[in-house]
């Protein structure tokens, strides 16, 4: 599909300027072999990749600058390799370390109201635990490829599924895959535009489009090392010469293909009165049935059991994320309508009993308590948030002092647990931050250095050994 610049919206004009120039021919996919959909990339984008020389200005054991980052054509790898680690070391890997890359990317991408918790089990209290409502949830484990004949047709009209055709993208596209089919969510300008510019292409092409899109490829690669940049050109590089010495491969080398699958990101989203499974390296999205009660999860919940029940005793590589709604935002409501009632209880309780304060330690001049009662900076409590919370019912004709001095203590109970909770997220928020900007810091030139100095005390050696021993 082409566009001409004089037939475009003015909105369609400037979502294309974030968009690299891509040929028609660019936009196409071919059919999606197992190899192809493995490394999820399209010929073109891949022999463009290939002829661009990857030239860095700096030495490559220094860190990657923004510069780097923004110019690297390409996506870097995100998701961590966990084979070979102890179970706590995976667990920790691809829990902490996700849930906090994926909640920077929605940040990033301008996403407003939504937060990435952790999936530790399956089993029904803690699904239930998960704040409400779930959007949608992404799944990591190493990928197999499942029956084709489980895939629609064609993606029906009202869900938005994008095909991965670039390597290592499937972070991203797991998470366009999912916010881009949440009723009502604000995407922010960029991610809007996109969606509505994309919104008649076939997955193949919304694929390419991501590729090219400049605003996600540089959000995603912000978290990029310089030498997961140099890994990237190496694997193209060692590819090529593969491909130059045999063109055909043996049904041998197929099976360890699949032996040696990378990990990936796969979506299960409800859409309409439906359950969606959407794995980006498959052509078409997966209908897992119409939703039975209240709680979608109960649909998604076999496939991602069934792919679990794939791995060995004692074998952990998957992981499992929801993309739920920010507890924040009912818990800033509910201490806005808590703080409002304590305005009002405490309004009648001056009109029924003027001196009642002689009788509570818990009232607005009281030094010694720590009960909010109106705006408050440190938990973005606002004056608009608290006049715009609902009337407490019950309260606004009482004239019984006693009745309000209960009510005011309940109140002010109820507060406290409020807070607690907001700080607890409000902390977590914080970590979740570290832990991105962690990701972001290139350590190479501070282990280069390390290295350089037990080499320089010959410890290289000694260390070598006692490894082995």
């Amino acid at each position: 599909m082409s566009h001409s610049s004089s037939e475009m919206e003015p909105s369609t004009l400037i979502i294309t300027s974030h968009l690299q120039t891509a040929s028609p021919q660019e936009l196409t996919m071919g059919p999606i072999t197992k190899k192809r959909q493995r490394n999820g990339d399209s010929t073109a984008t891949r022999r463009n990749i290939l002829q661009a020389p990857r030239v860095f200005p700096n030495p490559a054991a220094s860190a990657a600058t923004e510069n780097d980052k923004k110019k690297w054509n390409g996506f870097c790898e995100i998701e961590s390799d966990p084979v070979g680690q102890p179970v706590a070391s995976i667990l920790r890997i691809l829990l902490t370390f996700h849930e906090a890359f994926f909640g920077s990317m929605l940040e990033e991408f301008g996403v407003k109201g939504l937060k990435v918790k952790e999936i530790v089990s399956l089993d029904e209290v803690m699904l239930e635990s998960l704040p409400r409502p779930v959007h949608g949830i992404i799944f990591l484990f190493k990928w197999k490829e499942d029956d084709p004949i489980k895939q629609e047709t064609s993606c029906p009209p009202e869900v938005w599924f994008a095909n991965q055709t670039v390597s290592n993208a499937c972070a991203s596209v797991a998470l366009l895959n999912i916010v881009n089919n949440i009723p009502g969510i604000e995407l922010g300008e960029p991610l809007a535009q996109f969606k509505e510019f994309t919104r008649d292409f076939t997955p193949a092409l919304r694929g390419n489009a991501i590729s090219n899109f400049k605003f996600v490829k540089e959000i995603h690669n912000s978290f990029a090392r310089k030498m997961d940049m140099l890994n990237g050109d190496l694997a193209l590089k060692n590819e090529k010469s593969a491909k130059n010495k045999s063109s055909k491969k043996s049904k041998a080398n197929l099976a360890d293909d699949e032996s040696s699958a990378g990990f990936h990101f796969i979506a299960f989203v409800p859409i309409e009165d439906k359950v969606w499974k959407l794995d980006g390296l498959e052509r078409q999205p997966q209908n897992l049935g119409p939703i039975k009660g209240k709680d979608w999860l109960i649909q998604a919940k076999p496939d991602i059991e069934a792919r679990m029940a794939e791995y060995d005793e004692g074998q952990i590589e998957f992981a499992i994320l929801s993309v739920v709604q920010n507890p924040m935002i009912n818990l800033l409501s509910n201490l806005a309508a808590n703080v409002k009632t304590l305005s009002i209880i405490t309004s009648h309780l001056e009109s029924v009993k003027p001196g009642w304060k002689s009788f509570s330690t818990e009232h607005p001049s009281s030094t010694t308590s720590s009960t909010i009662w109106g705006p408050d900076p440190s938990f973005n409590l606002t004056v608009e948030a608290i006049s715009e919370a609902p009337e407490p019912a019950g309260i606004m004709n009482a004239d019984d002092a006693d009745a309000l001095l209960s009510a005011l203590q309940t109140t002010v109970t109820d507060q406290a647990s409020i807070r607690r909770v907001i700080k607890e997220e409000q902390q977590s928020n914080r970590m979740d931050e570290e832990k991105a900007n962690s990701r972001r810091h290139d350590y190479g030139p501070a282990i280069k250095y390390w290295l350089e100095q037990l080499a320089s005390r010959d410890l290289i050696k000694e260390l070598k050994v006692t490894s082995r021993g």
